[in-house]
């Protein structure tokens, strides 16, 4: 009898030392794990009064350089993290400006909205989108930019100004460190409207 109360007895201590490890591992441990990921940084070159709220991330400037010395800072009111890419960051109010080594150019691209690899640092820029360099402004819905490519393709509804003219056209494809620049309409059969402001 007296040994089957201690076998019952040592069940019980046993069965309680197990929940209250089981317990104290929850409390502490397992909130510890889940709070150091959420402050793990995805992304590595976003400002300090970067804010997150779930994959929402505010207030973002990325720089980077290519091996030329060519700068491309890019500057958002407000970014989403592809949940299915981690290295997409989808923007909303976007400021781009590239700098280049050559000639001391800034080129300034603005738009609504935007889509950023933060690995090729390839960006999409849509809607209201401009760009603006030296006396030439050229404005459209929708821009590639490739850093790897220097490469500027903006296409829809797309016009060009400067000084001397201005050209309605269906793409204007700029290379950022020439400055050659290619103008065309999609069919062949149509011309690009040219007006001369002079």
């Amino acid at each position: 009898m007296v040994d089957e109360k201690k076998k019952f007895l040592k069940i019980i201590l046993i069965l309680s030392l197990i929940i209250i490890t089981w317990f104290v591992y929850l409390e502490y441990f397992k909130k510890d794990k889940s709070s150091l990921s959420k402050s793990i940084n995805p992304t590595t070159k976003i400002e300090d009064k970067t804010v997150y709220n779930s994959n929402i991330i505010k207030d973002i400037n990325y720089t980077s350089r290519d091996l030329k010395g060519n700068e491309y800072t890019l500057v958002a009111k407000e970014g989403e993290i592809d949940l299915k890419n981690n290295d997409i960051i989808f923007l909303t109010d976007v400021t781009a400006y590239i700098k280049l080594v050559k000639n001391s150019e800034l080129i300034v691209i603005t738009s609504n909205y935007g889509k950023y690899n933060t690995i090729n640092y390839d960006t999409i820029f849509s809607k209201n989108v401009k760009i603006d360099y030296v006396d030439n402004i050229i404005t459209g819905d929708y821009l590639d930019f490739s850093m790897m490519k220097n490469l500027l393709i903006i296409s829809q509804n797309v016009v060009y100004k400067n000084l001397e003219n201005t050209m309605k056209a269906d793409v204007i494809e700029l290379d950022t460190i020439s400055k050659d620049t290619k103008i065309f309409m999609y069919n062949s059969n149509e011309q690009v409207n040219v007006t001369n402001i002079k």
